[in-house]
């Protein structure tokens, strides 16, 4: 039986009816925020107040774009997201992704690398890019990273742009997974949500990165390998690690996660399960 296919996204670009929304509903989500989450940022300072940077940060729940576009919408950037596409097709949400023009993904297509051209032109227009280098929420069950795919990498060595990392916790609290084993010892989860009483959550913002100075040849037009994609990927992973260890107050695992196996494995043994470049 075949599925009907979604039709096809339009180019997506910040417009100025556009902006103007988002300023509104942006602002309108703070006091909504409050209600359920006391939010305390770390290192505020080191966002930009004026040009261009893209920001990768942990992904634990859907609440994240939030949390995480909270700090640079108050320091007066209009964040533009990286999402799956589906979330553009949903009635409702996927008008308000359209109008403010976040970035659909859709992975597994020529229409992949069709985001990043995207992300390029709100980063040459002096705009802030947020990505979830995971691509998923984690399915680590104490909520730390996975191994990361390596657009962000790809984008940033490509405009040359700062890379701001960000961790955050707490957010999960309100909006996250439940994992438990069944009767037959299968491992599953479960949605939870816990709106009241509020939540602390905390967010810290490291210091600019310059990831061009992680590869051979910084030129925005040069070709890289994967290893090189792949190196400025884990380091711009490791800095968000360490800001969640220093809000966590206790160290990540060692090793990589396997997902598929559901275990920590020391990296040379997890490299088949990392996500290929370009995905």
């Amino acid at each position: 039986m075949s599925t009907a296919k979604r039709p096809e996204l339009p180019e997506l670009h910040p417009t100025p009816g556009g902006d103007r929304l988002y300023k509104v509903l942006g602002t309108l989500m703070r006091p909504v925020y409050a209600t359920i989450g006391k939010v305390r940022f770390e290192g505020i300072e080191n966002l930009p107040t004026n040009g261009s940077y893209i920001v990768v940060a942990n992904h634990t729940t859907e609440l994240d774009p939030v949390t995480i576009g909270y700090a640079p919408f108050i320091k007066g950037a209009l964040p533009r997201f990286l999402a799956k596409d589906s979330l553009f097709h949903a009635p409702v949400l996927g008008y308000i992704m359209r109008k403010l023009a976040h970035i659909p993904v859709v992975r597994g297509s020529a229409d992949a690398r069709k985001s990043l051209d995207t992300a390029r032109g709100v980063l040459a227009a002096g705009g802030a890019v947020v990505i979830f280098p995971e691509g998923t929420t984690t399915t680590e069950e104490s909520n730390w990273p996975m191994p990361a795919r390596t657009g962000a990498a790809r984008l940033a060595l490509s405009t040359g742009v700062p890379v701001i990392p960000m961790a955050h916790w707490g957010d999960q609290e309100i909006l996250g997974y439940e994992y438990y084993n069944d009767e037959n010892g299968k491992q599953k989860y479960r949605r939870k949500v816990s709106l009241f009483p509020r939540k602390t959550v905390r967010v810290k913002i490291g210091k600019p990165m310059d990831v061009r100075t992680l590869v051979a040849d910084p030129r925005p037009e040069a070709k890289h390998t994967r290893a090189e994609l792949r190196d400025v990927t884990e380091s711009m992973m490791a800095e968000v690690t360490r800001l969640l260890e220093e809000l966590r107050g206790e160290k990540a695992p060692q090793g990589v996660w396997n997902a598929s196996a559901r275990r920590y494995e020391p990296a040379a043994e997890s490299d088949t399960a990392q996500p290929k470049a370009g995905e």
